[in-house]
């Protein structure tokens, strides 16, 4: 990414089952795949533009070329909000497309199990995008099936819908075994089972999937020791902030940067997507809103 001009951030996107930084320079769209180690240095510049929308004809640039707040995690305008055809599918605007999903769980820690969709075109992707450590599918069938079993396991309270970043960040620091995570994993999927077996979805043809293999991606998130002892979250970013260091393994969106000097640094990428990067080196981070972070300190037994 070195273009006079610069290149605007279009999101952290996986392809292949490996993690690249997308961006485009208003003609050609470029990625840059993320390793551990990676060094990085970019300043960046404003205003912060919306990326445009996924459709059924693919990606979409925004007509209105609109900004978007400098300091959230939303990357669009609401026209392409509105156009989004992932978040048209999260809103049930799309009842039924002819499409084949696929109904899963993924595990984020202790306690937090969710049950969520993909189409099955997507692969493994949407569970590598929302930084899901363990995980395994549990049915198939068309859309309409597959979302009213992924319902029914919320309401019973069986997973959730939805787990916040801020959720999934406390339980990397403390990840049991593997061999727990499974067998956490496993278990709600014996329950999800059985309630489907019992409730299957009227009208609507589902497969379920009773054997289909739990796949653990703590290793590939670089986080097989947990997340570091204290770091600093980035919290937002300005016009004229700058970033520089080295990049570690991303984690779904997310990726840990270890600066020149301080503690590590934690950047949600979708506070990047939309800032127009420029390549230059620099030997300090600054223009961020920080948010320390740091492990509880482990609970002892008193006598009083």
């Amino acid at each position: 990414m070195h273009q006079a001009n610069g290149w605007t951030s279009t999101g952290l996107r996986w392809l292949d089952g490996a993690p690249r930084l997308t961006a485009t320079d208003g003609r050609t769209r470029h990625d840059r795949p993320l390793t551990d180690g990676l060094p990085v240095a970019w300043r960046i510049a404003g205003p912060r533009r919306c990326t445009g929308a996924s459709t059924a004809r693919g990606h979409r640039p925004c007509p209105h070329h609109a900004a978007i707040e400098p300091d959230g995690t939303t990357t669009q305008c609401p026209t392409c909000q509105s156009a989004d055809r992932g978040l048209q599918l999260a809103r049930d605007r799309i009842l039924d497309d002819g499409r084949s999903y696929r109904l899963y769980l993924a595990w984020f820690g202790p306690g937090l199990l969710k049950v969520g969709l993909t189409a099955e075109e997507r692969g493994t992707v949407r569970l590598l995008e929302q930084a899901a450590l363990t995980w395994t599918f549990v049915a198939h069938g068309p859309l309409p099936a597959v979302r009213r079993a992924e319902l029914a396991l919320a309401h019973a309270k069986l997973a959730r819908e939805r787990i916040p970043a801020a959720a999934k960040y406390p339980a990397w620091w403390t990840l049991p075994a593997a061999a727990d995570r499974h067998a956490e994993l496993t278990a709600g999927r014996t329950r999800a089972l059985q309630l489907l077996a019992r409730q299957p979805p009227a009208g609507h043809p589902l497969t379920l999937l009773p054997d289909h293999p739990v796949t653990d991606q703590v290793e590939l998130y670089g986080l097989t020791a947990g997340a570091p002892d204290q770091y600093q979250q980035v919290k937002a970013l300005s016009d004229g902030a700058r970033l520089t260091g080295r990049l570690r393994r991303p984690i779904g969106g997310h990726l840990f940067l270890d600066p020149p000097a301080g503690p590590p640094l934690l950047l949600d990428t979708r506070l990047l997507t939309g800032w127009t990067l420029h390549a230059e080196p620099a030997d300090t981070c600054d223009g961020l809103t920080l948010l320390p972070r740091a492990r509880p300190a482990a609970e002892q037994d008193t006598l009083f």
